[in-house]
């Protein structure tokens, strides 16, 4: 398989609409790095009061986890307690949420203080004008942010010129995103059972590739609302591996309750290629 998707697909199955038991999600999530297509699969992300619950349901197993942190650098503690832990969880990456009356610089200096250097952090943008504070004082560091991309209601979805204004600063200043939530297919659409418009995350590549070359927000506003699939795929086989991979290296992954349907699209879209005979990924180390 190609590395160009290496880890796009972070595992959100406890998150809704899935909203998967953890005595099904783990396993699954164990299954997943077993099979033909582990390599598009990153870590289990887990709510920070779930990490006790989480090691016992992996008993002897083990997997790498980003912690999702509602209530930002204060609860940074337990998910460092876990994070040298030699078995269980391998704590790779926090995901954290900005409590109000916290800049920028706070957040990123409580980081500093607490965060083990080996674990990636991810700073939720909020949809306000504290955004461009918070992106300014990521600017420069290795911590990385975190775009909503939907949700349940309507409300949480941003629009493609939102959208493209949250990339476009990203990219200029350097600063790594993840997405999350509505984004489990390749391109845009509208869900039929919802009628809620989604974004799709091969057009968050395009849009990010797009932002690399220098172009601005109503061209990326445009790519975002390209809703074809055939036109989507095409342009990103037109980036080559070389343009993928350097918007990958900003868009570095989404997270999603579900890992069948990215999965899916990318097959489909013939930029994945399945196996003849599919195997487990461990027997290609033998």
């Amino acid at each position: 398989m190609s590395s160009l998707w290496a880890g796009l697909i972070d595992d959100a199955a406890l998150f809704p609409p899935g909203n998967a038991p953890l005595e099904k999600a783990v396993p699954a999530h164990i299954a997943h790095h077993r099979a033909w297509y582990a390599q598009l699969v990153g870590p289990f992300i887990s709510p920070v009061g779930r990490l006790d619950e989480l090691a016992r349901e992996l008993g002897d197993d083990s997997c790498d986890v980003s912690v999702l942190l509602p209530e930002g650098p204060s609860q940074l503690a337990p998910a460092r307690e876990f994070s040298e832990r030699s078995v269980g969880p391998r704590v790779t990456a926090v995901e954290l949420v900005v409590p109000p009356g916290l800049t920028g610089r706070q957040v990123v200096a409580a980081l500093g203080e607490a965060l083990p250097t080996d674990v990636r952090a991810y700073v939720e943008l909020p949809r306000s004008a504290s955004r461009n504070q918070l992106l300014q004082a990521l600017e420069g560091t290795d911590h990385h942010a975190k775009l909503r991309t939907g949700g349940t209601r309507a409300a949480a979805f941003p629009d493609e010129r939102e959208l493209a204004s949250w990339i476009l600063g990203c990219v200029r200043r350097g600063v790594p995103f993840k997405c999350t939530a509505g984004l489990h297919n390749a391109v845009r659409h509208r869900d039929d059972a919802t009628t809620l418009e989604h974004h799709g995350f091969l057009n968050i590549v395009l849009a990010t590739s797009a932002a690399l070359q220098g172009h601005r927000a109503d061209t990326l506003a445009a790519l975002l609302a390209q809703s074809d699939p055939g036109i989507v795929a095409e342009q990103c086989r037109r980036l080559g591996d070389d343009g993928i991979a350097q918007a990958r290296a900003f868009f570095t992954s989404l997270g999603t309750c579900s890992v069948s349907d990215p999965l899916g699209d990318l097959i489909s879209l013939g930029l994945v290629a399945e196996p003849a005979h599919p195997h487990h990924a461990e027997s290609d180390a033998q």
